[in-house]
Order: structure tokens, then C-alpha cells, then sequence
């Protein structure tokens, strides 16, 4: 089972003793080891791992792709796909609450979730849900640079709280979504507490722009020189928004379709921001107040594009309408400065809303073009974590009862949905106790009697109402609320200042705040003056951002609600829209202050378990029952444990089968049986179910190992027997059909008078290629049979010869004697003198009694440039020069010897025969006129040479004789009447010269 781990337990549902000290173990073990993520049923809890991991990879994505959460271990990716699977299954809208304290990585953990489903939808690759996917995930990039900052406990911490939903089409694929912020801590614009830093914009702006823009804003690279940058931390931590950023935001501003209009006013407003925050006011005599530095004012007013004398009269006082008449008041020194921080607030706070609001134009399914009606969607909540610093203020305390109302609702939803089961189960449900913050929540929220309602009123009361009027007023209206306390309600606590303090009781802890600002900040006092200023603004944008400046000034406006009613309202809202979806819950922990990915502050932790309620939900989730699983997948992963289930449980329903199983391994005393589940009550059967099951898992993987090798080889072998079927089959047709081909297209030849020979051959398919060759030999044979049955046999090997001569000599040599009958011997018919008689008796002897294939009457010339007549005879093995005179044989060789033969391309008789010793013979044969016998001479020495001979043939040709290479020259004169040899006058060579 993924949850029983090997690094301590994956579920805390499984643990035995349900109480902090085995929480924590578990927590750490876990953490030491890496592990983040751990289960309590199905909410998941976070530990921040301060470093990166390699545990979001597209591989880990495809994992946990449409699997339960138990099948695989502890993962945020399990929380995301069930979510996700809920909302397709069921047609029902789910949403994912990310809480815990600032650091503990909500913001990454809400990306790693979008990141998640962002892999997992779009399976089609459209290039619609993409740029949708796009926008949705860089959505991310701009509302972190404008509302996230650094704090003393988070590098990126969110400033404001974000829920977002994303719209799903039928397919399960993303096509929109809409967002919506609470609650920006406005504050942080012009004081920051010490070591924290400003929004992350300002830095990416100053940092990142380049040169050209910083110079139209009249910005430099120093935050120095910005009072509300320097009074921020100089650790650059994690916080330095250098080029990369800029241009990342850029890219993002630009995807999600910001005009170039709308990101120039971004830019101008920031500045202005800062330049509003170095005007500096100095006390006239009068009381009034006048500004040190006209230049500034210059500057902001060309960003903000307005006239500098209205800013002016903004700055230094106010317009006051009332029954109709109008009157300015000055401001004194200290009311010009609280005007101008809250003129810069209030700029950033519109900036904010404007931004997100284009935000949500961009990624709307109306606007994207993909809006389906009655689409589902998942919502994603990451919002403030419980706060408890040195001086708490009216943020923290916003931010505290915005987790009181999450903690009340996850409380309830959790009861309700584990009392819900026990009854449409029909298990009997005991009451577990746990914290209830309804009291808490009441004290702040409750209507005329909540803490909101008295700050109301004191800000509706006319005349001067101080933040000690406020804090006398909640001392006598709460003196007798438990988890309100003030030092005048409790002397004996000196943590509470007099007149300053008051002390809530939450959930999580006690908070004192101060009360010093809670009636400003409530009232959010942003003179009309302003609104008026930049309604007048000559940027479109700007107007846009401030609708209510468009009241006359006469116009007596009715007093806005105040920022906790507000906030409330949205807190209510928020309440409503997470009620009416499927909860899912990721828990985030922080293990220490440092940042640091070994170390784990028990005590730290310790507090969070508490304020988190994560031991309260333990108890909850095991209410009796640390497991529960449906009957059918219950028999489905154990099933195999028991020999009454195993391998299919055919004797009933499949809770009798569970019935069966359980008790055949003497468990079923440890359990109860719902409607359509099983209860098990203690972790100690749980483990023992899955060590049966991991004990029979190797067996039963070996066997189906086996049947699946022996059906995977049996389809293999009817796989290669069907193959080898239709393979002969197709062979054979293809056969048929190409010995058809054939048989159409010669059918005739033997009629035919070239036998077939212009016929084109029919194309055999490839893989009868070999066996064409066979048939066009075949053929080839049988034409050439045809051919040479008309020749008589006694001259058959004269046309044998001829065939020869022509594959050596054709196309080389104008006239090889092709048209005339070839004797071979032709000294025997011509002379019948004894000496040759006597020569021919010598040659006969010496040869062995060989045949004379060849015999005539040659010109030769000698090394000696010296010609003479001779007789050339040659028999079936060996050659030889015979003196005519005198009978003698002058030279004999042995074929074999023989390297090659050249002549020339003319009807001249000469030849060389080139030997391997280099004494070549060189001659010209004499023979009647128009008698060419050289093609029979080369035929026969090339049918003597098993091995071939190679001829050469043209009438430049080249010899070796008396050891030196000469060159001979044949040519045809008209003139000459006789074959003679001249020499050259070079002396390298002869001209042989011939009859034309």
C-alpha cells in the first residue's frame, strides 16, 4: 500500500497513538528524508522543503494521472488529479483550499497544482486550450510581481489573497477562468516593517527596465534615492528583480494582450508612486502647507498626465461640500502627509484592481471564445496564513479572522462530510470533540455586537474619534467575551499596554494587536479630491481606474463602507462559493524561520499542527475507523489473500465476498460493514492485510508472469504460422499470375522470326526476382538453342570462335572476318611442298601430337628491325615460327605464356602478341586479298587461354623487343602495293604501312 511507506507513515490516519509527539516524528522522519507530502485521509499537508526537488517531472505527472490517491505515495499531484477526476466524474464543481502560515509555500503549491492540471488536459494538443493553458499559467507571473513581496518569513510572499477558478469544457479541458483578490496590503506601498521589502513591481521596474524607459520616467537604478524603497530592507535576498524579470513580465503582460497603452501606464503610475513618495511638505505660519520641491511635482504630474496645479491644490487641502456650498481647506503639515501616503495607496491599490481585472478579460471563456454553458470548474484558494508578528495591526488582524472563517469552514465541511458517510453508510457515529472557533469568528463579525460593527461605528461617529475611544469602546461592549481581553479587562497581564492594546484568543494562538491606525485604516480615508484629480487624468486607463471621480463637486457623497466591512462581505462570499463546491484540502507547514532544508524547529511546527487543527482532523477522519474503502475495489486489491476469493468471487455480492476474505484471516472482529463500504477500525489490520497481500504479490506476479509469456509467445507462433500462410500463399498467386504473364506473352515466339527477342519481358514482383533471372536464362538458353540448330554441326565451333571474336573485337575493329568461313589451317590447303610437310612432321613431335588449329604465312619483324618471311603454326597447347626455306622451326611458346594480343582498328593483318618474358611477336599475316584473318587467330588464342585474353585494339601499338619498348604505327596507303616496316625517325619505333 503507497500510504504504509518505508519513511515513517504516509497517512496519519495510520498512526496508533493519535497525539503531538507521534505527529511530529512522523512529520520529521518524513521531512529528513525528503518526503513533503503526508495524508490525513484526503487532505494532504506540505511541509516547506526550502530547496529544490525533483518530484514534478512529466513522468511523475503521468504516475499519478487518473490514479486513487492511495495507489501511489503521498504527492500534491494525488490532491490535484482527485480534484480533477471528481469534477469530470461527477459533473461537479471542486475546489482546492492551499492554507497555512506565510512561508510555508502556498503560492508554489497552488503553481505546482495549475502546472499539474495544465500537463494533464489537452490531450488533443488544440492550439485553442493551449494559448488558454498559456494565459492561465502566466496569469501567475503578473499577479506575483504587482502583489507579492519579501518578508521576514517568505521571499515571494502573497500580499493579498487570490481564488481562482478555471472552466472546463466537456472534455475535461481548461478553456477560462476568472479570479478573484482580497484584501491587498496597501500599507506596504509607503512603510514597510523592518527587513521587509516593497511589492516586488518597484524592484522589477527600477532593476529591470532598460535605460531609454528609466529615462522617460526620470528613474534611476538606486533605491536610495526613493524614500518609500530605502526605508525597506537591503538584503537583496531573493528579492533583486533584475532584466530576466522585467522581460518575463514584460512577456506575460504582453500574452495575456495588455496594450502597449496599458503597460505604459503600469510604468508611469509605479513611477509616480515613487516620485510621489519623495515630495516633501513644509508648515507655513498660517497653519497651512506649502511643497519644498517643485520639480517633483512636475514629474508626477506629466506621468499621471494631469495639470501640476490641481495636484498642487490635491496635496496641500481639501474640497468640503455640504447642503450645496463648496469650500477648500488647507491641509496642515501632518494631514498633507497622511493625504499624499494615502494618494500613493490608493494609486497602487487601483493599479492592482485594474491589473487584475485585465487579467481576468484575458482569460474569461467569453473573451478566449471558449465558453460552454454549464461548464464545471475547479477553484484554487491561496490566501493569507495566520500572522503573528512583534506589532500586529489592522492587516493582521483582517488576515487572522480570514483564517478563522477558512478553519471554521474546514471544520465543518469536514464533519459534515464524515457524518454524512456514517449515516448514508449506516455506521453508528461518535461524537469527537474539537476546537469550535464560532465564538471567535462571532467576536470579530457578529452583527452591532462584533468587533467590525464597533470599529463602524466609531468611524460613523461624528467629531474626533481616537484609536483609544475605539479601544474603550470594545473594552465595554466585550468585557464579558472570553476570548477578548485588554489590559484594563486583565491588570495582571502586562503583555497589554494601556490604552494601546487588546488581545483575541484564536485558534491559533493569541494575537495582541495595537490599535494605533485601526480607525484610519478602517475608514481608508482617500479625499474625494483625488478621485477628481485623476478622473481628469488625459490617460484613458487612469480615467477608467477612478469611475467616481465623475461626481460633481457640489455633490455631497454618501460615506463608502469601510475596509473591514468590506473585507467581511468578500470573506462571506468567499464562504458561500467554497460551500457550494467539493472541498479539497492542501495543509502547508512551515519547519523553520531560516530557510533553511535540514532543519526542523519542533516548537515552530508544533504551533502549526495546533493552529492548522491537523491532530483535531485525525481524530475526525478515524472517528473510530482509521480506513474505509468501497466493497468492490476493497476485493479488488485483496483478493488474492484468501483461497475463497481468489482468483474471482462467484458466491455472492461483493460484500459477502469481503465478509468471506475477512473472515477466513480472522479480521472481521476489527471491522464493520456500511451500505457499500467497509469500515476498518485500527491500522494494526490494515498492515496485516498488506503484509498477506505483499507476501502472495511475488507468487501470483511470477504466474501471470508465465501465462502472460506463454500467450504472448502462443500468439507470436500463430502470428508467424499466419504469416508464413499467407505469405506462401501470396506467393504462389503471385506466381500463377506472373507465370500468366509470361505464358500470354511468349506464347508465339517459336513462330516468331527473332524467337521473342523484341518482346518486352513481363516485371516479376519483387520477391520473385531471383526466380525471373531463372526464367529469363531459361529462355535465353532456349532462344539461343533455337538459334544454333540450324547451324551444321561440323560448324558450330567456327561459330563458337566467331561469337568469341566478336565480344573481343566488335565495335573496336572495322573487319574481323565475321562473313567468311574460318579453315584455320591454311597452310595444309594451300601448299603440299615437303618442306613444309617436314615442318609440320617436326611440329606434330614436338607438340605431343595436338592438332594444328592454325596455321598461315606471316611478315615478321625481328628486334633487328629486320623483316623475313616465316610460317606461324599453331596448335591446341603451344605456338611456333617456322623457317619457310629451310623447314626449321625458329620459336615455339606456350599459349599460356601468352599476356595479351593488340591490332589495329583497320582490314590491315598486323598483330602483336605480347608475352610474359617481354620477347613479343610481332607479324602480319598474308592472306589473299579482302581475306581478313586476324578475328580467327584472336579467337583461337583466347579459346586456348582458359583465363581470357585481353585484346587491344588500335593502331598506335606498343612492344617490347630486344628487351625495349617500341612503339608501331599502323596506317593504309593507296600507294603501297605490299606490307613493309619502316622505321621511324625517331628510332623508337616502326610505321607499318599497307595497302588502302
Amino acid at each position: 500500500m503507497a500510504l504504509h511507506t518505508n519513511v515513517g507513515l504516509g497517512d496519519f490516519v495510520l498512526m496508533d497513538d493519535i497525539s503531538m509527539n507521534p505527529f511530529l516524528q512522523n512529520l520529521k522522519i518524513r521531512h529528513e528524508k525528503q518526503q513533503i507530502y503526508t495524508y490525513i485521509g484526503e487532505v494532504c499537508v506540505s511541509v516547506n522543503p526550502y530547496t529544490n526537488l525533483n518530484i514534478y517531472s512529466d513522468e511523475m505527472v503521468n504516475s499519478y494521472k487518473g490514479r486513487e490517491i492511495f495507489e501511489r505515495p503521498p504527492h500534491i499531484f494525488a490532491i490535484a488529479d482527485a480534484a480533477y477526476k471528481s469534477m469530470q466524474r461527477n459533473r461537479k464543481d471542486t475546489c482546492i483550499v492551499i492554507s497555512g502560515e506565510s512561508g510555508s509555500g502556498k503560492t508554489e503549491a497552488s503553481k505546482v497544482i495549475m502546472k499539474y492540471i495544465a500537463k494533464v488536459t489537452n490531450v488533443a494538443q488544440q492550439s485553442e486550450i493551449m494559448k488558454v493553458k498559456d494565459v492561465l499559467l502566466q496569469s501567475n507571473d503578473i499577479l506575483e510581481s504587482f502583489g507579492n513581496a519579501q518578508t521576514n518569513r517568505n521571499d515571494n510572499s502573497s500580499r493579498f489573497g487570490k481564488y481562482m477558478d478555471i472552466n472546463f469544457d466537456f472534455k475535461g479541458d481548461p478553456i477560462g477562468g476568472h479570479i478573484n483578490n482580497y484584501l491587498l496590503e496597501k500599507s506596504r506601498v509607503v512603510d514597510q516593517q523592518a527587513g521587509e521589502r516593497n511589492f516586488h513591481s518597484f524592484y522589477i521596474l527600477i532593476n529591470g527596465a532598460p535605460p531609454q524607459l528609466l529615462q522617460k520616467l526620470k528613474l534611476t537604478n538606486s533605491i536610495q534615492n526613493y524614500r518609500y524603497l530605502s526605508t525597506a530592507s537591503q538584503d537583496n535576498r531573493g528579492a533583486k528583480r533584475g532584466n530576466s524579470e522585467y522581460q518575463r513580465l514584460l512577456a506575460a503582460l504582453k500574452t495575456l494582450k495588455f496594450s502597449d497603452e496599458g503597460i505604459d501606464t503600469i510604468w508611469s503610475v509605479l513611477a509616480a508612486i515613487l516620485h510621489l513618495g519623495n515630495v516633501k511638505f513644509v508648515a507655513n505660519d498660517d497653519e497651512s502647507t506649502s511643497l519644498t520641491d517643485k520639480s517633483q511635482l512636475q514629474l508626477i504630474a506629466q506621468l499621471l498626465q494631469i495639470t501640476e496645479k490641481e495636484l498642487t491644490e490635491a496635496l496641500t487641502g481639501r474640497v468640503l461640500a455640504a447642503s450645496g456650498e463648496v469650500l477648500r481647506k488647507v491641509h496642515k503639515h501632518k494631514e498633507a502627509e497622511f493625504g499624499r501616503d494615502a494618494f500613493a495607496k490608493a494609486l497602487y491599490d487601483r493599479l492592482f484592481t485594474w491589473v487584475v481585472g485585465q487579467v481576468n478579460d484575458a482569460i474569461d471563456p467569453v473573451a478566449t471564445q471558449a465558453y460552454v454553458p454549464h461548464s464545471t470548474v475547479i477553484g484554487v484558494l491561496d490566501i493569507y496564513g495566520f500572522e503573528i508578528f512583534q506589532n500586529n495591526s489592522f492587516e493582521q488582524f483582517c488576515i487572522n479572522y480570514c483564517n478563522e472563517k477558512l478553519q471554521q469552514l474546514f471544520i465543518e465541511l469536514v464533519l459534515k462530510q464524515q457524518q454524512e458517510e456514517y449515516e448514508r453508510e449506516g455506521i453508528q457515529w461518535e461524537h469527537v470533540p474539537y476546537f469550535d472557533n464560532m465564538a471567535i469568528c462571532q467576536l470579530i463579525d457578529q452583527p452591532h455586537k462584533g468587533i467590525i460593527a464597533i470599529m463602524d461605528e466609531a468611524c460613523l461617529n461624528v467629531g474626533k474619534v481616537t484609536d483609544n475611544i475605539l479601544l474603550e469602546e470594545m473594552n465595554n461592549k466585550l468585557k464579558g467575551h472570553k476570548r477578548f481581553s485588554s489590559r484594563r479587562l486583565d491588570p495582571m497581564n502586562k503583555l497589554l499596554a494601556h490604552s494601546e492594546d487588546f488581545l483575541i484568543k484564536h485558534y491559533a494562538g493569541d494575537v495582541v494587536y495595537t490599535v494605533t491606525g485601526f480607525i484610519e485604516k478602517n475608514r481608508d480615508t482617500l479625499f474625494q479630491d483625488f478621485k477628481r484629480l485623476l478622473w481628469n487624468s488625459k490617460n484613458e486607463t487612469l480615467r477608467k481606474m477612478w469611475p467616481e471621480g465623475a461626481e460633481h463637486i457640489s455633490k455631497t457623497t454618501k460615506r463608502p463602507q469601510t475596509a473591514a466591512t468590506m473585507f467581511k462581505n468578500s470573506m462571506l462570499a468567499l464562504m458561500k462559493i467554497l460551500h457550494s463546491k467539493e472541498p479539497y484540502y492542501v495543509r502547508c507547514v512551515k519547519p523553520n524561520d531560516v530557510k533553511s532544508p535540514v532543519l526542523f524547529d519542533q516548537k515552530l511546527v508544533e504551533h502549526q499542527v495546533n493552529y492548522l487543527g491537523l491532530l483535531e482532523n485525525v481524530r475526525v477522519r478515524r472517528a473510530g475507523f482509521a480506513f474505509r474503502m468501497e466493497y468492490w475495489r476493497f476485493l479488488k486489491r485483496y483478493k488474492m489473500i484468501s483461497r475463497f476469493t481468489w482468483p474471482n468471487f462467484r458466491d455472492g455480492t461483493d460484500k459477502q465476498g469481503v465478509q468471506a476474505l475477512l473472515k477466513d484471516k480472522k479480521l472481521i472482529d476489527d471491522v464493520s460493514f456500511g451500505n457499500s463500504k467497509v469500515f476498518i477500525r485500527s491500522p494494526a489490520t490494515l498492515f496485516k492485510l498488506e503484509q498477506f497481500r505483499m507476501s502472495v504479490i511475488p507468487g501470483i506476479v511470477i504466474f501471470l508472469q508465465k501465462l502472460v509469456r506463454g500467450t504472448l509467445a502462443r500468439r507470436q507462433y500463430k502470428r508467424m504460422r499466419a504469416v508464413r500462410l499467407i505469405w506462401g500463399r501470396y506467393r504462389k498467386y503471385k506466381m500463377r499470375s506472373y507465370i500468366v504473364a509470361l505464358n500470354k506473352t511468349f506464347r508465339n515466339v517459336k513462330h516468331m522470326k527473332d524467337y521473342g527477342a523484341s518482346l518486352v519481358w513481363p516485371q516479376p514482383p519483387k520477391a520473385l526476382t531471383a526466380t525471373a533471372k531463372k526464367f529469363q536464362s531459361l529462355y535465353l538458353r532456349w532462344r539461343g538453342y533455337q538459334v544454333i540448330k540450324r547451324i551444321p554441326p561440323e560448324d558450330r565451333d567456327m561459330v563458337r570462335r566467331k561469337i568469341r571474336a566478336y565480344d573481343l573485337l566488335a565495335g573496336a575493329r572495322r573487319d574481323w572476318g565475321v562473313s567468311r568461313r574460318w579453315y584455320g589451317d591454311y597452310l595444309s590447303q594451300d601448299r603440299s611442298d615437303p618442306v613444309y610437310a617436314s615442318a609440320l612432321a617436326e611440329v606434330r613431335a614436338k607438340d605431343g601430337g595436338n592438332n594444328i588449329v592454325f596455321s598461315c604465312q606471316v611478315l615478321k619483324l625481328n628486334h633487328f628491325s629486320k623483316t623475313a618471311d616465316r610460317l606461324f603454326i599453331m596448335s591446341e597447347t603451344s605456338f611456333y615460327k617456322v623457317d619457310p626455306r629451310k623447314g626449321k622451326i625458329m620459336r615455339s611458346e606456350r599459349l599460356s605464356d601468352i599476356v595479351s594480343v593488340s591490332c589495329g582498328s583497320g582490314s590491315h593483318q598486323l598483330v602483336i602478341v605480347h608475352m610474359r618474358d617481354r620477347k613479343d611477336l610481332v607479324f602480319s599475316l598474308i592472306s589473299p586479298s579482302g581475306e581478313d584473318r586476324v578475328g580467327e587467330l584472336v579467337a583461337l588464342i583466347a579459346t586456348a587461354k582458359r583465363d581470357g585474353l585481353k585484346v587491344t585494339v588500335k593502331d598506335e601499338m606498343h612492344c617490347y623487343m630486344g628487351g625495349k619498348s617500341k612503339t608501331i604505327l599502323a596506317q593504309q596507303e593507296a600507294s603501297v602495293t605490299t606490307n613493309r616496316f619502316d622505321k621511324m625517325a625517331s628510332g623508337s619505333g616502326f610505321i607499318f604501312s599497307c595497302p588502302a
